[in-house]
């Protein structure tokens, strides 16, 4: 009778253990599902707009380069032309716009770096048109020897007094180590923004940070595949294009990362404007801002020579590279390099986003418009412009990075086995499955015990 009940109870233990494993992993699959994120985008996508950041770039156009020598915006917002002469001023003021009378031309400006970008290439060097000054202003690094300064200042010197010498503390190197990480063996970078050519997603990020064929993750364990490099450009420009592995950018593909769980959202692209103030987002120095000091900077890094880059006194750091560059939620650049960090300050350079789509062929991603045709952007209070709704009537310490909005993993989410080992989604399944393995141990273990000791009996009962 007493044999009878413990094959009772071990087979009801045994019951009870197995329905323990069975409904622990249903919590556990349950727990991990739930916050599954969609593969693929819930949200409806729109066409990016276009902005004009600064209304004083039609008049540029208009009245050509041989009587403008470039536009900026001045510490209240409002577009300055540079002008040769007092018939373009003129023009210029009826417009609404502020003329400023200047020696030197567009055409000699561009003629002065055309000369410096012919003379042989001195790693460490960068030059940029200073608008505000009239002047083509050429650095040099810690790096530049004394003979290779005094041969491109001699250079500078045959140009004309219009070009200026500057030596620079630190080095000019690309930022390679919101913008989120993504890592490979290369190195680590920062997501800039997402693009798509309508049939596949992409991340488009610094060109340096790997060439085509590299493979990035968003985790240190080379676990969470993000996707691959399908297109590079760099030296020359500085942009690359990653395909998502999953051929899609998921859910949040219209904000950039600025760190504490939060991002801003991306509504269209624009061209930077000198003197427009600006957010950069990166991995390694999260959220920093400043002013573009210069456009169609020239950059010589040791690796080769970038043209056309956003010159900025925006700090950044390695790790950086790849990173968003927008204000008000329009996508302006991705982080190139530049020198100094956020300690001591800095100057950074970036690819503009409007090239970089054009040669690649792709368009940003951003979210439909909502009901009151903002689009998501938050409106920063600073009143109209005055010559075309754009931003340039903003005072640059008054521009916000634009709209923020919790934002989501790379890809669209935390992937399957990262839910799976996340202890507060599954513990209470793994309890469950853990006490019903012991259960199950602890039977077959008293079973065997119990055999044990019955053969033991039997065999001292039958030989003695």
């Amino acid at each position: 009778m007493r044999h009878a009940r413990r094959r009772i109870v071990r087979r009801v233990t045994r019951l009870a253990a197995v329905g323990g494993l069975l409904l622990g992993g249903t919590m556990v699959t349950q727990a991990a599902m739930a916050t599954e994120t969609p593969a693929t985008s819930s949200t409806p996508r729109s066409t990016p707009e276009s902005v004009v950041t600064n209304p004083g770039t039609a008049l540029v156009k208009k009245l050509g380069t041989a009587r403008t020598a470039g536009t900026w915006l001045d510490d209240e917002g409002r577009p300055v032309v540079a002008v040769t002469d007092e018939t373009s001023a003129a023009t210029v003021r009826k417009a609404g716009a502020e003329p400023k009378l200047v020696d030197h031309s567009m055409n000699e400006l561009k003629s002065a770096a055309t000369t410096l970008r012919s003379a042989p290439t001195v790693p460490g060097t960068a030059w940029v048109t200073d608008y505000k000054t009239n002047e083509v202003i050429v650095q040099a690094d810690s790096t530049v020897s004394a003979s290779d300064w005094a041969s491109l200042t001699k250079t500078a010197t045959g140009i004309g007094s219009y070009v200026r010498m500057e030596r620079t503390a630190g080095k000019f190197t690309t930022r390679l180590n919101g913008a989120q990480p993504i890592l490979s063996t290369g190195g680590r970078c920062s997501a800039g923004f997402n693009v798509t050519n309508g049939t596949n997603d992409f991340i488009l990020t610094a060109g340096h940070c790997g060439p085509t064929g590299s493979t990035w993750f968003a985790d240190n364990t080379a676990k969470q595949q993000v996707g691959q490099t399908v297109q590079q450009s760099f030296p020359v420009n500085d942009f690359s294009l990653v395909q998502y592995a999953s051929g899609k950018a998921g859910d949040g593909a219209d904000v950039v990362a600025i760190g504490d769980g939060n991002g801003v959202r991306i509504t269209g692209t624009g061209d930077a404007a000198v003197g427009q103030r600006v957010f950069r987002s990166g991995s390694t120095t999260g959220l920093k801002d400043g002013q573009v000091t210069g456009l169609d900077a020239t950059v010589n890094y040791p690796e080769g020579t970038v043209s056309g880059l956003i010159e900025t006194n925006v700090c950044a750091e390695p790790g950086d590279s790849g990173g968003p560059m927008f204000s008000e939620g329009i996508a302006l650049g991705v982080t190139s390099g530049g020198s100094g960090d956020c300690t001591t300050g800095g100057t950074t350079f970036f690819q503009p986003v409007t090239r970089a789509l054009a040669q690649l062929g792709v368009t940003l991603i951003v979210a439909a418009p909502s009901g009151n045709g903002q689009g998501g952007t938050s409106p920063s209070g600073a009143p109209q412009p005055s010559l075309s709704p754009t931003q340039a009537a903003i005072a640059p310490g008054s521009t916000s990075p634009g709209s923020t909005t919790p934002v989501t993993g790379i890809g669209g989410g935390t992937s399957l086995a990262a839910r799976l080992t996340d202890p507060n989604n599954i513990g209470p399944g793994l309890l469950v499955i853990g006490g019903s393995l012991i259960a199950l141990v602890a039977t077959r273990y008293i079973r065997a015990e119990q055999d044990r000791k019955a053969y033991r009996d039997y065999y001292s009962a039958t030989w003695g």
